[in-house]
């Protein structure tokens, strides 16, 4: 092999890493801003119905709250204390995301604090903290094949 193939070679090398680098934070920089687009297209959708409630009634000041909530409950979320349920039920994230009604991969990324569950998600979640391993083994068993 000559030296000038062998250059050519190192300088075809080098330049990929140096694109890979550059395209890698570009990824990174999409995926933020798609999930800040999702998030402001929910609010906004959120404003919207609000907006359209207050024009139905103008006498009557418009509330955004959770449907079929009589009385609001502050509803926190720990990554953490999710992991230790899941592990607690001895559920893997398919399975507890069954139950929830999201992907399994969404509560990998709930459990690693890159995404947080919505309220219906949440309310799911509460409602499991009361069930031990046979009655969610009995949930598990009730839900569709798929």
């Amino acid at each position: 092999m000559n030296i000038a193939a062998a250059l050519k070679a190192e300088i075809s090398r080098v330049a990929r890493k140096e694109v890979r680098g550059e395209t890698q934070q570009l990824k990174k920089s999409v995926v933020h801003y798609r999930t800040e687009i999702a998030a402001l297209k929910r609010r906004l959708a959120e404003l919207e119905r609000a907006v359209k409630q207050n024009r139905k009634a103008p006498g009557k000041p418009a509330v955004v709250a959770a449907e079929g909530a009589e009385k609001p409950q502050r509803m926190t979320f720990s990554a953490s204390g999710l992991a230790a349920q899941r592990k607690k039920l001895g559920l893997s994230a398919n399975e507890l995301g069954a139950l929830v009604g999201v992907t399994g991969q969404s509560i990998y990324k709930w459990e690693q604090g890159k995404a947080k569950p919505r309220t219906a998600q949440l309310m799911a979640l509460r409602a499991m903290r009361s069930l031990g391993k046979k009655a969610v083994a009995a949930k598990l068993a009730e839900l569709p094949a798929g």
